[in-house]
């Protein structure tokens, strides 16, 4: 009778555990499924085209990048499409943190000096929040200049800046869209086709054709020049873009309007014309991740 109880009470004693243990079970799965992801791969390259996406590299992660411009591609054979004539730019940039990355590019064009710092500020959360937001900023360093023609000139005079905000939002696994409030600013511009002070609305989409390839759109409209709009040859950049994936490396074609590459130039110097096919510059940029 005594054996009876002893196992009467040990199998009472193992159904509480049981129970206990599956309560705690219950338990982590309803905190795991609570638990919200970050949206990833919005953008696989640091790019969209020109403009920056929301892209940062991880901590420790250093970018060499190469990209080129060529010259008018509907010029044909008297440039050879552009081959003849290109602009280079040749750069780097470091993931600091998992949320600031630093970079620095040298272009042919005006041998410009470009310094970059990116940080993001919110992750995309999948069932929480709901846009990924970084920001960005530019100083360019303008070497070209000379005294020989600028006599009184001093360094203040080759700066220019640019301050981006950019906010996307990865909507399907295909697709993904970008929108950037944008500034300009430069110190020394023509102030009968320049602007000293520029505000800019940029948009920028990506759609995923396969696993290894995406199709890349952006564009950026003048919002307000704060020294009055002016009859000027300069237009809105608008750009195409193919991304290619391969091991260790983002490959993007891309065709502009825009044959300068450093941020202030793109978004203020553009001179193309897509609605009749005068000044679309083809290039690259070509990212090697180490």
């Amino acid at each position: 009778m005594k054996i009876k109880n002893i196992l009467t009470s040990i199998l009472f004693i193992f159904s509480i555990h049981n129970t206990v243990a599956q309560e705690d079970l219950l338990d982590q799965l309803d905190v795991k499924s609570d638990k919200k992801e970050v949206a990833t791969a919005t953008f696989k390259a640091l790019q969209i085209c020109n403009i920056q996406s929301t892209k940062l590299p991880v901590k420790g992660e250093l970018y060499i990048l190469i990209s080129h411009r060529f010259g008018d591609l509907t010029e044909g054979l008297q440039n050879f499409f552009g081959l003849d004539d290109a602009n280079t730019k040749i750069g780097g940039i470091y993931g600091a943190t998992n949320w600031l990355s630093l970079g620095v590019s040298r272009h042919t064009f005006q041998k410009t000096y470009e310094l970059g710092v990116k940080y993001k500020l919110a992750n995309q959360m999948i069932g929480g929040f709901p846009v990924t937001i970084v920001g960005y900023n530019t100083l360019d360093i303008n070497s070209e200049l000379d005294k020989v023609n600028y006599p009184q000139l001093q360094f203040g005079n080759r700066l220019a800046y640019s301050s981006q905000l950019l906010i996307s939002r990865k909507i399907t696994e295909s697709f993904s869209f970008e929108l950037a409030p944008m500034y300009t600013h430069k110190n020394l511009y023509d102030n009968t086709t320049e602007y000293a002070d520029l505000l800019l609305l940029g948009y920028g989409a990506r759609y995923k054709v396969s696993k290894r390839l995406s199709v890349n759109l952006e564009y950026a409209t003048r919002m307000r020049a704060f020294d009055g709009f002016l009859a000027t040859k300069y237009k809105n950049p608008l750009s195409v873009g193919l991304d290619i994936e391969t091991g260790g490396h983002v490959f993007q074609m891309v065709f502009s309007n825009s044959q300068a590459m450093n941020d202030v130039s793109v978004l203020s110097n553009s001179t193309g014309k897509w609605e009749n096919s005068k000044g679309i510059y083809f290039g690259f940029n070509m990212y090697r991740v180490f």
